[in-house]
């Protein structure tokens, strides 16, 4: 993984250590690199800022297969609905814990069917590791781009033949999560829009990673709305103009996307479990994510 990731992904680590009322460090350990569906039960995830209930939704694990690859999946949609728009939910670096499967509700009472894939499960299981720089060595920086895309086509499939409506298909994704919105909206053209909240958009070409965010700007097949902090150390604001820039040289999508950069405003700023968690970006950047799909033909 390249090294800006290292740096703006780490701090979450710190961020669950520094959390109070009695937490051990065994439980912020694992509220930081994701404990999976049953989050809820830890005292460290029960301070989350946000509670979002699964009254009259149908939530809950499911597994969708990728060529013989049984891939865990959080579901949360409207019970007994189908037709639904879809929208897929994308983890930071410590998988699906409860942060990203709250997000997942409110998206599932606005309407949606709501899909957030554990997309690191085949490198290892990120609530086993103690420490940050054995997770990313031996987990995060094995996924390959292209897994990722393979690994979200299978759960645009699942949701087509489940229930969901996948000519209203949105992407969403939180730092990891939000460098690969910009990625699978010039993957699959069925991508209606997207919403990445400050995921990287620059870096060193790799095998695993062979095209950064600024590299596809010009070929998106779904507009993207991005989601900054000004104060965000891992992720410069001159990264931002070029994307920018590459933007607006590119297509219709891509000249239509846009950004919002919170001055004063850390990364993670949505994290409502961490201390990097800011309300009032967090609440205005929900509401124009929802709005943006909803004016662009996904809800």
């Amino acid at each position: 993984m390249p090294q800006n990731d290292l740096i703006v992904d780490s701090q979450a680590l710190l961020d669950a250590r520094e959390l109070g009322n009695g937490a051990t460090r065994r439980t912020a350990l694992k509220a930081a690199l994701g404990v999976g569906y049953a989050a809820a039960a830890l005292p460290i995830m029960a301070q989350t800022a946000v509670k979002t209930s699964a009254d009259g939704l149908t939530v809950g694990e499911v597994l969708i297969d990728v060529n013989g690859f049984k891939m865990p999946v959080y579901r949360a949609a409207p019970a007994g609905k189908t037709g639904l728009p879809v929208v897929l939910v994308l983890s930071e670096i410590f998988g699906v814990h409860e942060h990203i499967a709250d997000v997942a509700r409110r998206f599932a009472h606005l309407g949606y069917m709501a899909l957030a894939p554990e997309l690191f499960v085949r490198q290892g299981d990120a609530q086993s590791y103690g420490e940050m720089a054995k997770l990313i060595a031996e987990v995060v920086s094995k996924v390959p781009d292209a897994q990722v895309m393979g690994d979200l086509d299978a759960t645009v499939k699942w949701a087509a033949a489940n229930g969901g409506d996948t000519s209203r298909l949105g992407v969403t994704g939180f730092c990891w999560g939000g460098r690969h919105v910009w990625l699978y909206a010039a993957h699959n053209p069925a991508v209606k829009a997207g919403v990445a909240w400050y995921g990287r958009l620059v870096g060193q070409a790799s095998e695993l990673n062979p095209k950064q965010p600024v590299d596809i700007a010009g070929a998106l097949n779904g507009p993207v709305l991005g989601l900054y902090g000004g104060a965000d150390t891992g992720i410069p604001l001159d990264t931002v103009d070029k994307m920018k820039a590459a933007l607006a040289a590119g297509n219709a999508a891509a000249k239509a996307s846009t950004f919002v950069v919170y001055p004063d405003t850390p990364h993670a700023f949505n994290a409502d479990y961490r201390p990097s968690y800011r309300k009032e970006a967090a609440d205005d950047g929900w509401k124009r994510a929802t709005a943006w799909f909803k004016a662009n033909g996904v809800g």
